[in-house]
């Protein structure tokens, strides 16, 4: 497992737990940076430009990678612009995209988010997309200079999991770059059942914010996906479609 990295743009990272901060306190983000193990955490741009005496700049922990997003993008030119603002605010070439035009699901514009990807890709930048998993999109967002793609498993602050189970499947099966499930995860086990898929990580953010002891969940979530990784490289059994199998050939004798 030690050599186990997960590679993105040319980087090599140890840990597979990518930790979203919006939604908690800036006094929470280290504790939860240590628990969680996590070498990349997301900030949202207006949150380090916020003119105020306090700046989660100065709350993520020394060696973090950051990874700003463009929440608040409306279409490609105004996430273009949030990514350039981030990296003239210090926060390195890793831009997480985000574009949504619907308020009231939060899904993915996918046809702009591959305009931006492409625009910020010829500028230098590391480009994850968030998208919404259709084989298609993804397929053009490698084309146009993508470093992974990150797939909602459900809408945004929802915890409900992998409600896109089975089109994420496609997205590992097809895409030759790192699939990053993203959106949706509300618990450990969770997380655990994507890696298990062969995800290449797993983002989370409200189920820590909305849970009773966060770095303790925080620590919960990096175990988890920890072993689904294991389960996944060790080779997970397969299920059958029906009937049983024994696990033990001498109990044949029960259908003499």
């Amino acid at each position: 497992m030690e050599k186990d990295k997960l590679i993105i743009g040319g980087r090599a990272f140890t840990s597979r737990f990518i930790l979203g901060s919006g939604k908690y306190s800036l006094n929470l983000i280290e504790a939860a940076v240590k628990d969680a193990g996590a070498e990349i955490v997301t900030l949202a741009v207006r949150r380090a430009n916020t003119g105020e005496q306090e700046n989660i700049l100065d709350f993520i922990p020394k060696g973090v990678t950051l990874l700003p997003n463009t929440s608040g993008a409306r279409d490609a030119g105004e996430a273009v612009r949030i990514a350039r603002l981030a990296r003239a605010l210090g926060c390195g070439d890793f831009v997480k995209i985000e574009i949504m035009r619907d308020s009231k699901y939060l899904l993915p514009d996918n046809s702009e988010t591959v305009k931006a990807t492409e625009i910020l890709a010829k500028e230098g930048f590391t480009v994850l997309p968030y998208m919404y998993p259709d084989l298609n999109v993804a397929r053009d967002l490698v084309n146009a200079g993508a470093a992974a793609v990150m797939p909602l498993g459900a809408p945004i602050g929802s915890n409900r999991g992998l409600v896109t189970k089975e089109f994420i499947g496609i997205l590992i099966e097809e895409i030759d770059l790192p699939v990053i499930v993203d959106a949706g995860i509300g618990r450990p086990s969770q997380a655990c059942e994507a890696m298990e898929m062969g995800a290449a990580a797993v983002m989370a953010n409200t189920a820590l914010a909305t849970a009773g002891n966060l770095p303790a969940m925080a620590s919960a979530f990096r175990l988890a996906i920890e072993a689904g990784r294991k389960a996944y490289l060790a080779g997970v059994g397969r299920e059958l479609v029906r009937g049983a199998s024994s696990s033990d050939p001498l109990t044949g004798f029960l259908r003499d």
